[in-house]
């Protein structure tokens, strides 16, 4: 059914393409503005995209739009972790203990174009590249734009605006500048960044690594981490600081330099990165940051969404799927309040905001978890312990990775929540010497439990989330 509405998007990227086309399925008429070229006909990620890792509150929004047939064929199943240490031993670590749970790999651009192709086919959206948007007007709902081919500047009014535009939100900058109400925005960057390089295919076309694990390199103080592509390559991510230690992008200056530091840290990859210099020296350094603002809505004229409302650090592999659930949850409050804006805006960010907060920290607390814990022997044994509660009790333990990536019915909050409990629980437990870890499950799995209820009781206590 049509409605009177006209929504105007900004941002084509993930979130804004797959919100476009849930609104279209609705039948209001959208108008989606993207900066950038077309993806879909101009190459514009190289060195600039992290891999999607697609679980399921992902996959659960792509069933929603209807394009689990479309998307499932462009992915490649994780099982695990595979650690690579500085000898170039390897040990892998699994994400679940229960059969038939993995992470996807996949390339941003092509899920980006699949959704943009998908919402095209809606004779109710019309999308836009190479418009970048300079400011918006909340009050008037006008949007005011410039067109990167032509020059032109031109405004669009629309009825409701919704800034799906990233990190860099023109929304969210607009609504600090106009000063119209009380608005909080944080945006804070690790010490570190990141840089993409690039392990080739062999000549036969395929993978030189296990294409069945995210690969890592955990080094401490930095970390390289590998996913598979379907061309039998992998999108290889250097995370490392700017400035602090012995090697660090601000010294990583010549070629001898970034020799050594690989030769020293990872000389395993040596024989695997063929172009490593160039691909170095040429790819763009990424910056990685959280933001967190609120409210993400003026009035029943504008709303934040996706990376725009709460970007996070890729750690967790759950900014895309995140984002993905937001359109999810606008859609379960469209139902309920379909036609009252503000009262839609209202509720979406109050069901919302406690869980995006959530995982941003999630993805923090992951950060150092694979840059600095996975080889650590507690560590180990803490994942062996959880793989095997979850092999042997599927409906009774879940570890907190689970809870987030595996369980699109548990929200981040109570994920993280529960997680972290059930996680202190089980390394007091190991590093006291508590309990057997090879002994009975059964026993262990109630230990477990009573521990984690008593440290759940003791936070709620102490008033902690």
């Amino acid at each position: 059914m049509p409605r009177k509405e006209h929504i105007l998007i900004i941002g084509a990227g993930l979130c804004g393409s797959m919100l476009a086309l849930r609104m279209a399925q609705r039948g209001y008429k959208v108008s989606l503005y993207e900066g950038r070229p077309d993806l879909r006909t101009t190459d514009i990620s190289a060195g600039r995209s992290i891999n999607l890792a697609l679980s399921d509150r992902g996959l659960k929004a792509i069933k929603m739009v209807g394009m689990t047939d479309k998307v499932l064929p462009f992915c490649i199943p994780m099982y695990g972790r595979l650690m690579h240490d500085i000898e170039g031993n390897t040990f892998a670590s699994n994400y679940s203990g229960r059969d038939g749970e993995y992470i996807n790999s996949m390339s941003r651009g092509t899920l980006n174009g699949l959704l943009l192709t998908e919402a095209e086919k809606h004779e109710n959206v019309t999308i836009h590249f190479n418009k970048k948007c300079t400011g918006i007007d909340i009050e008037k709902t006008i949007a005011k734009f410039k067109c990167y081919i032509t020059k032109e500047k031109f405004e669009v009014d629309a009825d409701i605006i919704l800034g799906a535009d990233g990190a860099g939100s023109a929304l969210r900058k607009s609504y600090y500048l106009e000063k119209k109400f009380l608005f909080s925005n944080s945006q804070n960057f690790l010490t570190h960044g990141y840089k993409e390089l690039e392990i080739p295919a062999d000549k036969l076309g395929k993978h030189k690594i296990s294409k069945d694990h995210l690969h890592i390199w955990p080094r401490g103080q930095y970390m390289l981490i590998a996913l598979p592509n379907l061309d039998g390559s992998f999108t290889v991510t250097l995370f490392l600081s700017y400035d602090e230690g012995e090697y660090n992008f601000n010294n990583l200056t010549s070629l001898e330099k970034v020799t050594e530091f690989f030769e020293s840290q990872f000389p395993d990859t040596l024989d695997l990165i063929p172009d490593l210099n160039h691909e170095f020296f040429n790819n763009p350094t990424g910056a990685l940051g959280t933001v967190k603002c609120s409210p993400w809505y003026y009035k029943g004229k504008t709303l934040l969404m996706g990376d725009a409302a709460h970007a996070i650090v890729p750690f967790y592999g759950q900014g895309m799927n995140a984002s993905f659930e937001d359109v999810i949850v606008f859609d379960e409050i469209l139902d309920q309040h379909e036609g009252d804006w503000e009262t839609t805006f209202k509720a979406y960010e109050k069901a919302r905001k406690e869980d995006t907060d959530a995982i941003a920290d999630l993805a923090i607390d992951n950060y150092y978890e694979m840059r600095d814990h996975v080889a650590n022997p507690i560590f180990k044994e803490k994942r062996r312990l959880e793989m095997a509660l979850e092999k042997a009790f599927p409906n009774e333990y879940f570890s907190k990775y689970s809870m987030v990536t595996f369980n699109e019915n548990i929200n981040y909050a109570k994920a993280m929540k529960i997680g972290r409990a059930q996680d202190k629980a089980l390394l007091n437990l190991i590093a006291d010497n508590e309990i057997d870890t090879t002994g009975d499950l059964k026993e262990i799995l109630n230990l477990v439990q009573k521990e984690t209820n008593e440290i759940l009781e003791e936070d709620k206590i102490a008033g902690l989330k």
